[in-house]
């Protein structure tokens, strides 16, 4: 049986919220392993008005952004880690290979590699139909609210 996660119940598992929650909705949550998600880049975007108005392109960086909250979601769905945050410590190997626009839905995966005490690893893709648009490495820590 295959389940979604709206928008509603992603916000349950992390603390994002408009206009940074970067995940539409997940279509897989194996918690402490796994998530892959969607994200629907629409021409009302806020950051779109400066990046660039004569052609809009989502910010690397907001891709970046977008993979660590999938990532999260697998995180932070564990038990014992709720009340937590889980925040950047490093990212490592992107690789952008193709522009993000409007009207395109990003399917976002992160596959958590590895986790030892507080500090784990995962693994991040970002496709747009069968292109891949992103992929990187991405280090999280893990911090009391």
């Amino acid at each position: 049986m295959n389940k979604t996660w709206d928008i509603e119940q992603i916000k349950e598992i992390i603390p994002h919220r408009y206009p940074f929650l970067l995940v539409d909705k997940l279509t897989e949550l194996v918690p402490g392993e796994k998530a892959t998600g969607i994200k629907n880049v629409t021409g009302n975007e806020h950051y779109l008005q400066g990046h660039f108005p004569d052609r809009p392109l989502m910010p690397g960086v907001l891709q970046i952004e977008a993979m660590a909250q999938v990532g999260a979601c697998a995180l932070m769905s564990l038990p014992e880690n709720q009340g937590k945050l889980a925040v950047f410590g490093g990212v490592d190997k992107v690789k952008f290979k193709r522009q993000v626009v409007p009207g395109d839905t990003l399917q976002i995966t992160v596959e958590l590699t590895k986790t030892k005490g507080s500090i784990g690893k995962g693994e991040g893709s970002i496709y747009v139909g069968d292109e891949l648009a992103v992929k990187g490495e991405l280090t999280f820590a893990l911090v009391e609210k």
